[in-house]
């Protein structure tokens, strides 16, 4: 079913479905809509043996009430590993027995879904959704397969930029829906990740041709809104017109906002409408990292080249980049993986291997140590320690304290660029071959 008609629609009314208790509350975990007024550090409670989102049941990539372990070779607490065929940099996602992640062959011209089982690591399901005529140039750090799927009960969302969307049943494997009309010039390949909000499935679309935000029925697949960026681009570089952020929805005095960073600038929107709520201007591209909260203040990433962390903080309307932006930190910042935070700290990894922590108050930098090696993933955060992941297939368990503590140093035979997910007593990890089942 490809409703290639809704392409101009800018908005429709859509009709309210009746969304099971458990989903419906599972969907405000995965969302981190538990951030009580958008102003709580992210310690909301997870629901046992679901992973739905690429950085966890908070959207922020904290791990909870699992109990997983810190040191791990080829032959140590490996469970099980299943070959991966193609190449893909999107994260596993979990939901119970389910583990589902997207592939596709090196070329581009075949993009899959695959479905694995969680207790023995057998495919369950290996699917060509869509196959593409001619696949655009990419990055040779980015895949055709790197926006991690979104789980809810009963049904996955797959999402592959330009080439395109579907909505599958898990329960049956059906293709229930696919969308292929939202175009755009990616540039270097797709990034940004889809989203579930209530009855949508939110995603930002930022090319070097096009800007803008949609979100879809996700019964359907038809468009319920399409917003376009409010920046001027015009004399701007198409180049630097892109960016591949996935959202995050938060709450703010009340109101559930959806943050989403684009390129030159990041805005709020309402998740039911996509009306803009704020916007705040910066200048930065190819933005990847994504946005994170804590307290009354947002943290901005300002994309490519070299990165800024901005703090912003919440509460404004309209332009708000004169009035809101409490600090902003160029050293050590990551182009491409995200920010956690922990009790008032931020820790991240630069794409060269720098370590930090900043005071999430201040900006002020409490700590830097060289790791070493290339990174993408995003770090997991669970029961004070962070697991950086890089390129060389070493994973750093870090203590997410004032000191820079090193816990302990693991190593794959092959590159991690997908983020982790944790799931009780276990932690998937996908490299460029293979899917691991971490377990003591």
């Amino acid at each position: 079913m490809d409703h290639r008609a809704a392409t101009n629609i800018e908005r429709r009314p859509m009709p309210r479905r009746s969304t099971s208790v458990r989903t419906a509350a599972v969907s405000a975990i995965i969302l981190g809509l538990g951030l009580m007024g958008g102003c709580q550090p992210p310690e909301s409670v997870s629901e046992p043996g679901v992973w739905a989102d690429f950085r966890g049941p908070s959207g922020q990539g904290h791990a909870e009430n699992v109990d997983v372990p810190t040191s791990w070779s080829e032959s140590e607490n490996v469970r099980w590993k299943t070959a991966i065929h193609g190449r893909g940099h999107s994260s596993p996602i979990v939901w119970n027995d389910q583990i589902w992640l997207t592939t596709a062959t090196a070329d581009g011209s075949k993009l899959y879904a695959l479905c694995i089982d969680r207790q023995t690591g057998e495919i369950l399901l290996d699917k060509l959704i869509f196959e593409v005529e001619e696949p655009e140039t990419i990055d040779p750090v980015n895949s055709y397969a790197s926006p991690s799927p979104v789980i809810e009960e009963g049904r996955v969302y797959v999402h592959f930029g330009t080439y395109g969307t579907a909505c599958i049943d898990t329960d049956s494997f059906e293709v229930l829906w696919t969308r292929r009309d939202l175009k755009l010039d990616h540039g270097r390949g797709p990034g940004s990740s889809p989203i579930l909000w209530n009855d949508l499935l939110i995603v930002s679309c930022d090319g070097r041709d096009v800007q803008y935000v949609v979100a879809l029925d996700k019964q359907t697949g038809e468009t319920a809104w399409k917003t376009k960026r409010s920046v001027d681009y015009t004399g701007i570089d198409p180049v630097k017109r892109k960016a591949f952020s996935t959202p995050l929805v938060i709450q703010v005095d009340g109101q559930e906002q959806l943050i989403s960073t684009g390129a030159e600038a990041a805005m709020a929107y309402e998740p039911s409408t996509g009306n803009e709520i704020w916007k705040v201007r910066y200048k930065g591209f190819s933005n990847v990292s994504r946005p994170i909260t804590y307290e009354d203040i947002i943290y901005l990433n300002t994309g490519y080249e070299r990165a800024s962390l901005v703090a912003v903080k919440l509460g404004g309307s309209d332009d708000i980049t004169d009035s809101h932006v409490l600090w902003t930190e160029k050293r050590g910042i990551p182009i491409v993986s995200s920010i956690t935070l922990v009790d008032g700290m931020l820790f991240m990894v630069s794409d060269g291997g720098i370590a930090s922590c900043l005071d999430a108050k201040t900006g002020k930098r409490i700590w830097a140590e060289r790791l070493g090696g290339k990174f993408t993933a995003s770090p997991v955060h669970v029961d004070g320690r962070l697991y950086f992941s890089n390129f060389a297939g070493r994973t750093f368990v870090i203590a997410a304290e004032k000191e820079y503590r090193l816990i302990a140093e693991n190593e794959l035979e092959a590159s991690i660029a997908a983020s982790p997910a944790m799931v009780d007593k276990a932690i998937f990890i996908r490299t460029d071959t293979h899917l691991y089942r971490i377990e003591e």
